[in-house]
């Protein structure tokens, strides 16, 4: 027997504004069985130590058989003669060449690595590797966070990386060096399995260490939900530790899911049972939570999980919602950013086979000739919510209740001291762009070692202490400001809140500057904030990508920028604080030295048009995009009658920096601090007379 995909096709609307409502796909016929046992035996016998294995799948339930040979990315071919994600890659390692071919760099993906080049670089291309954990839940135990940060100097580029997705990256790792760093981190109780490539990513849930029923009962959950949608063929542990497994013991609740074939899930006496040979169509990415914490960002996951609790706060089931995702293409107006909408509830016992149901039909009917359009987001674009919710039923076996009435969303960011619930105290460090380097690195792992402490990664690329001792409490805060981890209070609000990809020097895909060019542009913003005349513990959610892929999530922000040329950028607006609602585009392709153009109207008219307590993402879209644009091209810059506000005040640096020292801490820039003593003066001395 052999395995074949099915057909699928896009059908557009010639009306622009119909394009993303009508985006038809038709379904994938599923891992359909072919009647050629010949052709299946001569395919495994390209692996001669593999014994021949027996593959089965199992119809959507409303496929149609087809004889037609389906079109297929070049991807889909590679997984479906890799041997379980082994070939060519076993064999693209024994080799002396920095690099490896094509089909092995898709695949290595599996394994939780890309191949990158430094593009800084000219002439040859200096080949290495970026290897990212898998973390669910942001947990990072004592032992795996000090061998990370011996094998970013020993192996990597002297830096860590904390991703929005609360996993490390390393990078610059080279081809002779990935065994070692591999198996360290596997024998650390570290993986990096399936943080990359076609299956399910890391699993988001809140990172704050909190003892309470529902943030421990989500957490759970996430754990849970990772280990049932883990590869189970042994591919990984064939590969980086010889076929050894380091694998801690999984709830039975986890295994009973993963085997329960009851509704046709399953591929029968298959290495990989959920997956089959061909994996998913593209990456999926599933976040859990509770109610108001949307510290995650729920609504850009491939499935978005809220713990609901009954009265007297325990915890008994979930709100699932679905279709979420960030990457697009640049000018092709067939791609899209997309929020998750809500499928329905489900009692606490049911989540792993719904979670397992949805997947099953993401697998089954996913595209998978075109990988432009084949995450979950297109499908639920194409099919409609109700024959996705009709589909999943049928896999799930049983109806979906109605998602229950959830209060306002918060953005979390956990940062500073904390109680934990259980005596000890956790703090949450702000790390720019999540990079962790130099002092702040020498310092933490002191900390690390000293302490014996454990961390989590949170979605905002910080890192959160856990477990600390009351009498710890100074001797740590003292180590962390030495080191330059300032309390929350001391860090602009402006940075407390942006993000940005790692893009430049060694992503293949970015076309602008991200991490390297957003403590620039921040700096920037914040000299617009003082001009305009706001205030410094005002802020706005800023996130910056290269790219359109969106890995920083720029759709969710209230001011996005996405690279589209060198030194320039696509503007998004209109995202909101609490990362629920989706940004649009603005403008395209200003230049990095034009920004100030359209920051300076924009932010001076929030200044002063703006209703009560309404955030810039409000502001924005309620003025709308075409009154935002008449105000960016007639702007000549700000009013002289507001130049009273920006007079200079200070005379000599002694005052300044006596002023500064003051300001900061009442989070406040020094002009600020000057013009309110200068009012409050004033306003004491009315009419020549001290009240």
């Amino acid at each position: 027997m052999t395995t074949s995909l099915g057909a699928s096709h896009i059908c557009i609307s010639n009306d622009p504004k119909q394009q993303q409502q009508q985006l038809e796909i038709q379904k994938f016929n599923g891992l359909r069985l072919l009647r050629s046992p010949q052709s299946f035996n001569n395919r495994i016998h390209l692996f001669s130590h593999v014994s021949p294995f027996l593959v089965r799948a199992v119809s959507a339930p409303t496929k149609t058989e087809t004889s037609a040979q389906p079109k297929r990315s070049k991807v889909e071919i590679f997984k479906e003669q890799s041997n379980f994600i082994r070939y060519p890659l076993n064999e693209e390692l024994l080799t002396e060449a920095p690099n490896i071919n094509e089909a092995a760099t898709q695949l290595i993906k599996f394994h939780g690595s890309y191949q990158q080049y430094n593009r800084d670089e000219r002439g040859s291309r200096t080949y290495s590797f970026m290897l990212r954990t898998k973390n669910p839940c942001g947990k990072v135990s004592n032992q795996l966070y000090l061998a990370m940060d011996d094998l970013a100097d020993q192996f990597g580029i002297g830096t860590l990386r904390l991703t929005t997705r609360q996993t490390f990256q390393l990078h610059g790792v080279m081809k002779q060096n990935l065994k070692t760093v591999m198996s360290t981190i596997i024998k650390s109780m570290g993986s990096t399995l399936g943080a990359c490539g076609d299956l399910n990513r890391n699993v988001l849930a809140p990172s704050a260490p909190l003892v309470r029923k529902d943030y421990l009962f989500a957490q759970q959950t996430a754990d849970n939900i990772a280990a049932l949608l883990t590869p189970q063929s042994g591919f990984y542990y064939d590969m980086w530790v010889d076929g050894e497994k380091y694998m801690s013991a999984e709830p039975p609740e986890v295994v009973n899911a993963r085997n329960d074939n009851t509704h046709g899930t399953n591929f029968p006496d298959s290495p990989e049972p959920i997956y089959g040979t061909q994996f998913l169509p593209r990456k999926f990415k599933i976040a859990v939570t509770v109610p108001t914490d949307n510290s995650v960002d729920l609504f850009t996951n491939d499935i978005g999980v809220v713990v609901v609790s009954d009265d007297n706060e325990e915890p008994v089931g979930f709100n699932i919602y679905v279709g979420g995702g960030m990457g697009r293409t640049h000018r092709v107006e067939t791609t899209f950013p997309r929020l998750a909408e809500p499928l329905g509830y489900v009692p606490k016992k049911d989540i792993l086979s719904a979670v397992k149901a949805i997947v099953v039909t993401q697998r089954e009917n996913g595209r998978r000739d075109d990988r432009r359009y084949s995450r979950m987001k297109y499908l639920i674009s194409s099919w409609g919510i109700e024959k996705f919710r009709t589909v999943v039923e049928q896999y799930h076996g049983k109806k979906f209740e109605p998602c229950h009435e959830l209060p306002e969303w918060e953005f979390k960011s956990y940062l500073g001291w904390h109680e934990q619930g259980d005596g000890n105290l956790y703090c949450g460090l702000h790390v720019d762009s999540g990079r962790v380097k130099g002092t702040m690195k020498k310092t933490l792992r002191e900390l690390f070692e000293k302490y014996n402490l454990n961390a989590r990664i949170t979605p905002n690329q910080n890192i959160i202490l856990c477990d600390i001792r009351r009498s710890w409490k100074r001797p740590i805060t003292t180590a962390l400001a030495q080191a330059g981890l300032l309390l929350p209070k001391y860090v602009d609000p402006l940075n407390v809140t942006a993000m940005a990809c790692p893009a430049m020097p060694l992503c293949p895909l970015a076309i602008a500057e991200a991490e390297r060019g957003i403590p620039d542009i921040l700096k920037r913003v914040r000299t617009v904030f003082e001009k305009v005349g706001l205030k410094y513990n005002e802020s706005v959610v800023i996130r910056i990508t290269g790219c359109p892929n969106g890995c920083a999530r720029p759709y969710m922000a209230e001011l996005g920028l996405v690279g589209d040329g060198p030194n320039s950028y696509q503007i998004w607006l209109g995202g909101t604080p609490n990362q629920t609602s989706l940004a649009k585009t603005f403008m395209n392709k200003v230049k990095l030295q034009d920004l100030e153009k359209v920051f300076e109207p924009l932010f001076y008219h929030w200044k002063r048009k703006r209703q009560s307590k309404e955030s810039f993402g409000d502001f924005s879209n309620r003025l709308g995009f075409e009154k935002l644009q008449e105000l960016v091209d007639k702007w000549e810059g700000i009013p002289l009658s507001s130049a009273r506000y920006n007079l200079k005040l200070f005379a000599d640096k002694e005052t300044y920096e006596a002023i500064d020292k003051l300001a900061k801490i009442q989070d406040k820039s020094a002009h600020q601090l000057a013009i309110d003593i200068i009012r409050n003066y004033v306003a004491s001395h009315q009419n020549g007379k001290q009240e």
